[in-house]
């Protein structure tokens, strides 16, 4: 009843983790937190500590006994055959294969029993022929003693190698002691491994509808999410749209605004060459004036008496000569003028070309509102299924009696703590029976110790080497008593140790190897997976227990591996063969609905004009504004010419150096003069005329480079225009269609995700039965096999170790004896041996 109910609030826990995703997930991510999951206490590693040692050296010599590996198919093979009452049926020969394999994995601790039994039988028949025989004054009973040159010698060894043995014995008395107290002392901790395996459980169960209803309140994120993304539908799905126009709107809008641009400064080009021309025209004229003047007083300077003097003459001659190069070299009257087409420039400018270009970009950037307000109605159907779909998922898990399930398996588990608290003083009132018999053999080991180390130091302390064996001391006297002594409890005792020995050896040893090493390496699982084992009827014990369907792969090796690894109990009993969930939640069905809701979204772009017919005229105007009808190439030749003739800075400098060749007079200083008004005009009117024909140079080459480009550039942006226009028009349904569907996909792909996280955390998260593998490793790795089996193997061992060491012990004892015993007689020196 109990693993039913458990298995019912479990599957309540799954009811959303079946539904297959019905698109594929859109690239952003939901965070839906962490699942909420408790730490457990219990701490499945146990660590034996110093004794640990011993239990390594009785593992080894447990594989020394049987070194062979785990018959895993021998085990199987025996579970599952039947043998009959009728005695021909052990006689079979498979059966007779089977006994014969069980012996041959067996044979070491046949061997190793049937020595132990031989042991049992042999030493008390021994030791009562030895009694019979020293009471009949042999074997050592005559107390006579004869002289020996070696007694010295053979005393020493003898106290020797019964000192060796003692100290063997010691040894493996401690070691029984301590697995005794070992054993004990985790039998009483034990009680807190239990207290924490049942938090554990507790906290598993308490925990579990935590989780569930974790995992149905993160519904409220998907639906938050989706319902974000709905009120955001204008900058995402119309950014969507807009964005696949964008390629084509935004370069033809960005040409258009760039040939307004192109206007304006074509009119600005021809400003400035009708300004420009008017300035030159007017400055060559004056220029022109101005030099005569200077042409003519330079004439009249050099006509004067004094040229006509020997050193002046060559002088005046040379500048007399130079006099025709103070002319103007540019001539600007005969330039066309431009104030036509700047006219038709200015008609064209009248139109703002700027603002029908930001006008089209406007409506192109609307498009978010524009499907944000064409889709409001759908949105509200939309919201109003998600609503319906989180009232029926809560509904749904209202219904569901996980607090009466819960309540079932609490008192479940309070029950068995309570049954397990009641019975745990009787554990541990039947644990201190056995550690007392278990310290009354090492007492009983103890006591022929006492007597073998009583006889040791009494012999050796009160053995005078001159006295005589009948005139010995008491002391000496005594310790051979105490050592003979030693011998009889060696009698009575051994065959009771060696008992207990061979049982709990092959009890121990066969537990070891036949449960605690295969459940460490899982071997063990694998048999009890064999088919029809447990139950012949059932191929799969586990699942017709579990599930109610033997047919179905449940093995014991994969649920403990699972939850050792701390998956969900869904996953790892496979749980999804006996709940359907999608007869309770069919989310496929909602994401369907809701798929329908989005593709009736219509959004109609017709609105949008990138260009209406004014703007497209202007351009048009603006292109036939006779640019090109300009003759640059009159214009250039004037202006690549000089202002003057000559470079009027240089004339007036080499003016006034020929003047200073002159004799000092008033034709030097005449000369000097006239250099100076020639410096003026070129300082007031050179060059102001050279700025006014660099300027003209920048503006007739701007309009001359960008004329021939006109017609194109404006056919070209009406072309852009006009096809951006028409995508928008003929391809707005296919593009709006295309992109709903992908707004689509991100909405239906927070459902999905959410399914996925919910089915993830069934899987890994919720209800993660790592408790129950805890139980399985207290109650059999740790409890039975590392408190239990390694106390239990290392006690006989060191209480074996001690039995089979009395033998020799008993020998030397019996030996040393005779010489610190008084004796009633005595020879003389002989050197033959003693006969017994």
């Amino acid at each position: 009843m109990a693993v039913e109910l458990l298995l019912l609030l479990l599957l309540f826990g799954s009811t959303v983790s079946e539904v297959q995703p019905l698109h594929k997930p859109p690239p952003g991510s939901l965070d839906f937190g962490f699942v909420p999951v408790k730490t457990y206490d219990t701490n499945t590693y146990h660590e034996p500590g110093p004794i640990g040692i011993l239990f390594r050296l009785v593992h080894a010599f447990l594989y020394l006994v049987q070194p062979n590996s785990f018959p895993q198919d021998l085990i199987q093979k025996l579970a599952q055959q039947t043998f009959g009452n009728v005695q021909g049926d052990y006689q079979k020969p498979e059966n007779v294969v089977l006994t014969l394999q069980a012996i041959y994995y067996e044979i070491g601790f046949i061997v190793s029993a049937a020595l132990g039994l031989l042991f049992v039988l042999l030493l008390p028949l021994v030791g009562l022929c030895f009694c019979m025989c020293r009471c009949c004054d042999n074997c050592g009973g005559e107390m006579h003693q004869r002289h020996k040159k070696n007694a010295d010698c053979r005393r020493g060894c003898f106290a020797t190698f019964l000192f060796v043995a003692s100290l063997i014995i010691s040894i493996g008395v401690l070691c029984a002691y301590a697995a005794n107290q070992h054993l004990t002392s985790q039998v009483r901790g034990a009680k807190n491994l239990v207290h924490s395996n049942f938090k554990d459980l507790r906290i598993f169960l308490n925990d579990t509808p935590g989780q569930i209803d974790y995992l149905v309140s993160q519904y409220n994120t998907t639906k938050n999410k989706a319902l974000s993304d709905l009120n955001n539908v204008g900058p995402l799905l119309g950014s969507r749209v807009q964005e696949r126009f964008a390629k084509e709107v935004r370069p033809a809008l960005d040409a258009a605004l760039m040939m307004a641009g192109a206007i304006r400064e074509t009119k600005e080009a021809l400003e400035n060459v009708s300004v420009s021309v008017e300035v030159l025209q007017e400055g060559t004229e004056r220029l022109h004036a101005n030099l005569t003047n200077v042409k003519i007083h330079l004439s009249n300077t050099l006509s004067d008496s004094a040229c006509s003097a020997a050193q002046a003459a060559s002088t005046c001659n040379i500048i007399r000569n130079s006099l025709n190069q103070l002319n103007i070299n540019a001539n600007f009257s005969g330039l066309p003028g431009v104030s036509t087409q700047l006219a038709k420039v200015n008609d064209v400018l009248k139109i703002d070309l700027s603002s029908l270009v930001q006008k089209g970009y406007a409506a192109f950037n609307d498009t978010p509102d524009l499907v944000l307000n064409q889709t409001r109605n759908i949105l509200s159907d939309i919201k109003n299924l998600l609503d319906f779909i989180g009232s029926n998922i809560t509904s749904f898990t209202e219904m569901l009696p996980v607090q009466k399930v819960l309540a079932d398996l609490t008192i479940y588990l309070t029950q068995s703590e309570a049954y397990v608290q009641d019975y745990f003083p009787v554990v541990e009132q039947y644990d201190f029976y056995r550690w007392l018999g278990c310290l009354i053999l090492c007492c009983m080991v103890i006591l022929i110790l006492v007597f073998y180390c009583l006889g040791l130091l009494c012999g050796t302390c009160g053995y005078d080497k001159h006295a005589s064996p009948t005139t010995r001391g008491c002391i000496s006297n005594t310790g051979g008593n105490f050592l003979m002594a030693g011998v009889g409890f060696s009698f009575l005792f051994s065959w009771v140790l060696m008992i207990i020995v061979v049982i709990t050896f092959v009890t121990g040893g066969n537990v070891e190897k036949l449960v605690c090493e295969p459940y460490e390496d899982r071997t063990l699982f694998k048999v009890l997976d064999t088919p029809y084992l447990l139950n012949q009827h059932w191929r799969s014990y586990l699942s017709a227990v579990v599930l109610k369907n033997p047919d179905i792969n449940l093995t014991f090796e994969k649920v403990y591996s699972d939850c050792k690894e701390n998956k969900g109990i869904y996953t790892t009993l496979h749980l999804e063969n006996l709940f359907n969930i999608n007869e309770f939640l069919n989310i496929s069905m909602y994401t369907e609905d809701v798929s329908l809701k989005i593709e009736h979204i219509n959004v109609n772009l017709s609105n949008i004009v990138l260009l209406d017919e004014i703007g497209k005229r202007n351009l048009l105007d603006f292109s036939s504004s006779g640019i090109d009808g300009i003759n640059f190439a009159a214009y250039l030749t004037e202006i690549n010419k000089s202002v003057t003739k000559v470079d009027l800075l240089s004339f007036a400098n080499d003016l006034e150096a020929r003047a200073d060749q002159l004799p000092k007079g008033a034709l030097e200083n005449a000369l000097k003069g006239h250099a100076n008004s020639i410096r003026m005009i070129h300082n007031q009117q050179v060059v102001p005329l050279e700025q006014a024909m660099s300027t003209l140079n920048q503006s007739i080459r701007l309009l001359q480079r960008t004329s021939s480009e006109f017609m194109i550039k404006v056919k070209n942006v009406i072309s852009a225009v006009d096809a951006a226009q028409l995508l928008i028009s003929n391809d707005a349904s296919v593009v709006i269609i295309q992109e709903t569907k992908k707004y689509m996909d991100m909405i239906i792909g927070y459902f999905e995700q959410y399914v996925e996280w919910v089915k993830e955390s069934i899987t890994m998260e919720v209800a993660a039965c790592k408790p129950i593998a805890n139980v399985v490793d207290t109650a059999v790795d740790i409890f039975l096999c590392s408190y239990v089996i390694d106390s239990v193997n290392t006690f006989w061992f060191g209480l074996g170790g001690c039995s089979i060491f009395l033998i020799p012990a008993v020998i030397c004892a019996v030996k040393l004896s005779k010489y610190y015993r008084r004796m009633d007689t005595e020879d003389v020196y002989d050197d033959s041996e003693e006969q017994w």
